[in-house]
């Protein structure tokens, strides 16, 4: 009888030791990613307009 064993892996180390370090990457691939959106948006001229103006009224009101 022959057997196989796995050495991919120390024995004493759980089956999903990896997970944590690739749920990191994929969270800061998403965090890049909305960060490239909000860029995008917040860089729009209509959007910059909109954000000046509404500061422009906030210190008027001071």
């Amino acid at each position: 009888m022959t057997t196989t064993t796995d050495t991919s892996r120390p024995h004493d180390a759980p089956a999903d030791a990896g997970m944590a370090t690739a749920e990191y990457a994929i969270a800061t691939l998403a965090a890049c990613g909305f960060a490239a959106l909000l860029l995008a948006v917040l860089s729009s001229g209509e959007v910059r307009q909109m954000l000046l103006d509404l500061v422009q009224r906030a210190l008027s009101l001071v």
